[in-house]
């Protein structure tokens, strides 16, 4: 595990396959937003990587989280401990990510990028995911930073060699996408957040990999048995109504370097 002040050093990923950095909030987070694609992409023998903002190296949900990974292939847990906005046990002792400088998690976040190589950044959307969560809207902000910061060899010179990345795509939910998820986080009093359908520019059907993303998302066994939290929501739910959420992915892409091809086919 890593975290923005004690990073092992790493060798470089081999080139020849597009080499994907997920970013996000919180533990779990990997698996439900994007864990269909962290699986297709690791299946292709290609280097896949996954940073968590929040939660101590040490806790419970560390050991959850790298059973996830593992699942899914993405390797260890790059945790940078922040605490959570709403649960202070996230990591006693450490400011939460709100309330870190900004500079501070920017410049964490820029060498995991310089470290790992990204061709691809996935992290949340500007609005948060479903809930607007202030921890996945911090973790948005702080990557778009980090990914212009990681390509200017001036900036964070402590943080390794500069490095380009070529696109970030945004985890989103689309408004024609939440008709099973609308109601699952209605029942529990929790607001539901979506983007219009025209702005979402890539859709992965990922239901080779579905059953694998579940798995992951269980490995995640504290949120599993929380009565509000969507991983315990999905749990409950029956085979079919799971899978129509599951087996979809969607995100916005972005374009933070030179942009050669298509720039709506999906770089993974």
């Amino acid at each position: 595990m890593t975290t923005g002040t004690t990073r092992q050093a790493a060798a470089p990923p081999e080139r020849g396959k597009h080499v994907l950095l997920g970013v996000f909030a919180h533990p779990d987070d990997e698996s439900l937003l994007a864990g269909g694609v962290l699986a297709r992409h690791a299946a292709t023998g290609a280097t896949t990587a996954v940073v968590t903002m929040t939660w101590s190296p040490t806790s419970s949900r560390a050991a959850e989280l790298s059973e996830a990974l593992r699942v899914l292939g993405a390797g260890e847990p790059r945790m940078l401990g922040y605490g959570d906005a709403r649960n202070p046990r996230a990591a006693p002792g450490r400011p939460r990510l709100l309330d870190a400088p900004l500079d501070e998690v920017v410049a964490a976040v820029t060498g995991e990028i310089r470290a790992v190589r990204p061709d691809v950044v996935i992290t949340h959307d500007a609005l948060g995911q479903l809930t607007g969560h202030p921890d996945h809207r911090r973790t948005h902000q702080v990557v778009l930073l980090a990914v212009q910061d990681a390509a200017h060899r001036r900036l964070h010179p402590e943080a390794g060699a500069p490095w380009q990345v070529g696109s970030v795509y945004c985890a989103t939910h689309p408004a024609s996408g939440v008709a099973d998820l609308g109601p699952l986080m209605r029942s529990v009093g929790k607001e539901v957040l979506s983007v219009e359908d025209s702005l979402v520019t890539t859709t992965v059907d990922v239901t080779p990999w579905q059953q694998r993303k579940w798995e992951a998302i269980r490995a995640h066994r504290g949120e599993v048995a929380g009565e509000r939290a969507l991983p315990g929501l999905l749990d409950r739910l029956d085979e079919e109504a799971r899978s129509r959420i599951l087996r979809t992915e969607h995100f916005i892409r972005l374009a933070p370097g030179p942009c050669p091809d298509d720039p709506h086919r999906p770089a993974w």
